[in-house]
């Protein structure tokens, strides 16, 4: 991505508005009032395309967004924490590898940040609900955050495809 300060706002509030109608897209409600979507796949996107910071904005933001438009207002603060840091750990996991960023570190950047995902939600909703009730909402979680692992890593496998250049860190 050009160095172009301009250029990358414009792409992180691409990227923060593509979160947030992906989340919105398909919803599937899980028993706490939370909901199962694909905005994850957008979210490692955020992190193999962008910088670090730029990507926590865009994944936190774009999904804290789509919380606030949904009606889901009381989780976007845990949302735009957790969604944020999904970004940052999956970006961490897949430049921690040397040499080209091939299937192995996204496919495990995914699966942590999918992971803290859950671990996030669980420990949002027990102080809500208590601990033994959170625990209803952690297998369609799990389910939401391989899914997205999946469709987030098919994703950029695509799109380097494409165009090799993109997502070539800063």
């Amino acid at each position: 991505m050009s160095n172009n300060r301009t250029q990358r706002l414009v792409f992180t509030s691409l990227l923060a508005a593509l979160t947030c109608v992906t989340t919105m897209a398909v919803t599937i409600p899980t028993p706490l009032g939370g909901y199962v979507n694909l905005g994850d796949a957008i979210v490692l996107l955020s992190a193999t395309l962008l910088s670090p910071l730029y990507a926590v904005f865009a994944a936190g933001v774009g999904s804290a967004l789509a919380d606030l438009f949904s009606g889901y207002a009381l989780y976007a603060p845990a949302t735009l924490l957790i969604k944020g840091l999904m970004a940052l750990i999956a970006y961490a996991v897949i430049n921690s590898f040397k040499g080209d960023k091939k299937f192995l570190p996204r496919a495990l950047g995914a699966l942590l940040a999918a992971l803290w995902m859950v671990i996030g939600y669980y420990v949002f909703e027990g102080f809500l609900y208590g601990f033994g009730a959170s625990l209803v909402n952690v297998p369609a979680n799990a389910i939401q955050g391989a899914v997205g692992a999946a469709f987030g890593v098919l994703l950029v496998q695509l799109i380097q495809k494409v165009s090799p250049g993109i997502g070539k860190q800063e």
